[in-house]
């Protein structure tokens, strides 16, 4: 059976762009790959505790014996994520941009994995396993727009996920997500929707190569 670890970070439950899109690349790939299992981590809704990276990484130059109960509760957690993430053959990663950069959901789950010797910066527990990041962003950064270069989000979860960790990273955008509701951002609501459908339409792709890759392994 095949396990495909998925990371959901969206402060909103019901209208997150990067859950549907994921949705989309998950249902594809479980309707395919037959005995699928997806192991799942919520930190969105359900954010870690920010104190337990502190607490984790300071806990290596601590003798195990004059741990605090809070530092070894945090190197616990800090296990438990690794795990989750070796345990799985495929990853799918849904993050919101938010405030120009990555959410500090994302982050402390980030700095906390790598408080863990498997994720630390030069090991590659889980290297050349594909990963698909769904990123979705409120307004255009694009060439020529006149915020082109405020993303500072897309290339740091790269570089994390691809050049640190080693995974086979595929990236499924969405831009234009709040021109529904943005009454600024009304001229640009069709490009918004066929931006959105080709964000769908590209997880579905992915999540069909997906099941024909773990199929075959």
């Amino acid at each position: 059976m095949s396990t495909v670890f998925r990371l959901d970070s969206s402060i909103r439950g019901e209208g997150s762009v990067t859950r549907a899109v994921a949705d989309t690349l998950e249902s594809a790939l479980v309707a395919d790959l037959d005995g699928a299992a997806v192991l799942r981590r919520e930190i969105g809704l359900t954010p870690l505790d920010a104190a337990a990276w502190g607490l984790s990484a300071f806990a290596g130059y601590v003798p195990e014996d004059q741990r605090s109960p809070e530092q070894v509760k945090a190197m616990a957690l800090a296990t438990e994520l690794a795990d989750e993430l070796v345990a799985a053959e495929a990853y799918v990663f849904a993050v919101p941009f938010y405030n120009f950069g990555v959410s500090q959901h994302v982050k402390a789950w980030v700095d906390l994995l790598m408080t863990e010797p498997r994720f630390a910066p030069g090991t590659q527990s889980i290297a050349g396993r594909p990963a698909f990041l769904v990123i979705a962003r409120g307004g255009g950064y694009g060439a020529g727009t006149p915020r082109e270069g405020w993303d500072h989000a897309t290339a740091w979860l790269t570089r994390v996920f691809s050049d640190i960790w080693g995974l086979d990273l595929q990236i499924i955008e969405s831009e234009l997500t709040l021109a529904d509701v943005n009454p600024a951002m009304a001229e640009l609501r069709e490009l918004a929707a066929t931006n959105l459908e080709e964000a769908h339409n590209a997880a579905h792709k992915h999540g069909k190569r997906l099941a024909v890759v773990l199929s075959a392994a």
